[in-house]
């Protein structure tokens, strides 16, 4: 049986919490002042694109950022509730299900309210079609990927395999979100928001989820 008393959440989960309480004052700070796009959103779109980088790069972001398209995570989500259900843990495929589901549903709504325009200072090099804020890749690969590893640390006992799930998930979110802004079809303060949001959904269900299972007295 899972103990109820196994809630500990892995310090780099922990630190990207404070990190995207720390984004969100900085973008309504900025909204109070100025008007979106940001002169950063601006600089770095343009920088990035003056740069170039190396050769491949381009194509390793648009594989990086299929990662985090509806298809690819509706797969990694329903096959790790699959192997959840295996493993006799049924609240925890659930929650991981439903928190996934939901957040994906707060970002379209987010979307349709904001209606941000897509950057137009450079030339996209993925298609695109709805409105720009908040990222849609930025916030659902956190939404699923972070829940996934706030989730197992409640289900797994090494600390290490803890932490590890945390780091890679994190760099996994990063990676994703920083693809959007190189391919051009994201202001920056766009994937700032996907990723906050995404960050602290995640950290909601992991409280949710854990306040569950102390409640039943564990799993299985």
């Amino acid at each position: 049986m899972i103990p109820s008393g196994d809630r500990r959440l892995p310090a780099p989960l922990i630190g990207a919490g404070l990190g995207a309480v720390a984004i969100v004052v900085v973008l309504l700070a900025g909204m109070a002042i100025d008007r979106w796009p940001f002169e950063f959103d601006r600089a770095i779109l343009t920088g990035l694109r003056a740069w170039g980088g190396p050769a491949g790069l381009a194509g390793a972001a648009i594989n990086v950022t299929a990662l985090g398209s509806g298809t690819v995570l509706t797969i990694v989500v329903l096959a790790v509730a699959g192997l959840l259900l295996v493993q006799r843990l049924p609240l925890t495929a659930a929650a991981t299900v439903l928190a996934c589901w939901s957040g994906g549903r707060v970002v379209d709504l987010a979307k349709d309210h904001f209606a941000r325009a897509r950057p137009e200072l450079v030339a996209h090099l993925v298609p695109v079609t709805n409105a720009s804020f908040p990222s849609g890749h930025a916030a659902s690969s956190a939404v699923c990927y972070l829940t996934l590893a706030a989730l197992a640390a409640q289900v797994t006992q090494d600390r290490r395999t803890k932490r590890y799930l945390a780091i890679v998930a994190i760099l996994l979110v990063g990676a994703i979100g920083a693809s959007r802004v190189y391919l051009g079809v994201h202001w920056p303060s766009d994937v700032l928001a996907g990723w906050s949001f995404g960050t602290l959904w995640a950290l909601a269900w992991w409280f949710a989820t854990a306040k569950a299972r102390a409640s039943l007295g564990g799993e299985r």
